[in-house]
């Protein structure tokens, strides 16, 4: 029997990266879309591409333009996503050949990528608007920016709601969040049996 597949996915700032870690905490083997997407985007022919589209490969430039123009966004992804694919589903193979218990994907782009169609379970981690924006002002990340980010995603919930099999909610304190995803731990790997 393979490992439980578990998406993780919800809109920046929310605590996708957080959620992951409580799993991995707990033994699961953990494939960071974004982290994938920035290996991809260093290749010599990916940021070829991006050059000539774009003018520029610096993260913080491109951040800029794509989350103000959603044409930019989308020939951004078109350059990227092609070979991040891949290299995610050969990363779950590679996990549950080492025996990992569960396989968590997180991805922001988890239904779009197609990377949910993959998953046993989808959860789908939210928080209010003020702690959303608090934990993005955080990260260092001007206000003006985080409501571009915001705005860029403002339907990804709708996309996600219709498969996600569970919602998270870290609006609340660390420890609240640790106990909804111990509690959903516990739920998703009973129900794996």
């Amino acid at each position: 029997m393979r490992p439980l597949r578990i998406g993780i996915t919800g809109p920046i700032g929310c605590g996708k990266s957080t959620v992951s870690g409580m799993l991995a905490e707990l033994g699961a083997a953990v494939i960071d879309a974004d982290e994938v997407a920035r290996a991809v985007r260093q290749e010599p022919e990916i940021e070829r591409q991006i050059l000539d589209r774009f003018g520029t490969a610096d993260p913080a430039s491109l951040a800029r333009t794509v989350f103000a123009d959603a044409e930019a966004l989308r020939d951004l992804e078109a350059i990227i996503h092609p070979a991040v694919r891949p290299r995610i589903l050969a990363a779950i193979d590679a996990a549950e050949a080492r025996g990992a218990p569960a396989v968590v994907i997180e991805a922001i782009k988890l239904v779009e990528g197609s990377l949910a169609t993959s998953c046993d379970e989808v959860w789908l981690v939210t928080c209010d608007p003020s702690a959303q924006r608090a934990r993005l002002r955080d990260r260092g990340i001007r206000q003006e920016d985080a409501e571009r980010r915001i705005a860029s995603q403002r339907h990804l919930r709708d996309r996600v709601e219709p498969v996600a099999t569970r919602r998270i909610d870290t609006s609340g304190s660390f420890g609240d969040t640790r106990r909804q995803i111990e509690d959903a731990w516990r739920d998703a790997q009973r129900q794996a049996l």
